[in-house]
């Protein structure tokens, strides 16, 4: 009965021990949720301090739904089309182009596509057509005055114009006192499908120093 007894108090302590570790281990366990607790808790008030209160958004769509943002893109700059444009009135006449020898052998050197009588360049030289516009080349360098040129002629013919002026200059103040552009200019015109006939100017409207030019209709 000793013996048993003896045994019976160690198996005591042993289970005394073992609920003591666990509620040791319990209570460290629930320090350590507490810390953790307040950590976190201790970081959400710096993040809120930081930024400052956050208010939710009220709710304009059904749920699931995602706001739908307008997003407006420039207008594209049509780069290409201008240098496109640039190209083919650049090709559209040559400076390579010799026209004298369908200009008329006559004093004003006057020009008129096959198919347009005598009568229309006679009526230029009189000045039966009103002139609608005028372009004044002087002072421009040759590529410059190439490229205004087709597109006054151009522009002209869109917007329904017969009959417009070229002023080319006389030459007095290049060197030589030659005319340096009235030659080019007349190859130019030439060269445009929109001219049907050009003839020199009246005294009156510049001469030796300007084309009166018709064209077709639009």
């Amino acid at each position: 009965m000793k013996t048993l007894a003896i045994k019976d108090l160690r198996g005591l302590k042993a289970l005394k021990l073992a609920i003591d570790n666990r509620a040791r281990l319990a209570a460290e366990l629930q320090a350590a949720r507490l810390a953790a607790a307040r950590q976190l808790k201790a970081e959400k008030e710096l993040f809120t301090h930081s930024i400052g209160p956050i208010k939710a958004l009220p709710a304009r769509h059904g749920p699931g739904q995602k706001a739908k943002i307008l997003i407006v893109q420039p207008a594209p700059i049509p780069v290409q089309l201008q240098l496109d444009e640039q190209a083919v009135m650049r090709e559209a006449i040559s400076d390579e182009f010799d026209g004298d020898a369908l200009l008329d052998t006559d004093e004003a050197l006057s020009f008129r596509r096959p198919g347009i009588g005598v009568d229309v360049v006679r009526k230029l030289r009189r000045g039966a057509w009103r002139i609608q516009g005028q372009l004044d080349l002087h002072g421009l360098r040759r590529d410059d005055a190439r490229d205004t040129l087709s597109k006054f002629i151009r522009e002209a013919q869109k917007t329904g114009w017969r009959c417009v002026r070229v002023v080319h200059g006389k030459g007095l103040g290049s060197p030589g006192k030659t005319p340096v552009l009235k030659g080019r200019v007349q190859s130019w015109l030439i060269q445009k499908i929109e001219v049907l006939a050009f003839a020199q100017a009246r005294p009156a409207e510049g001469g030796a120093g300007a084309l009166v030019v018709l064209l077709a209709p639009s």
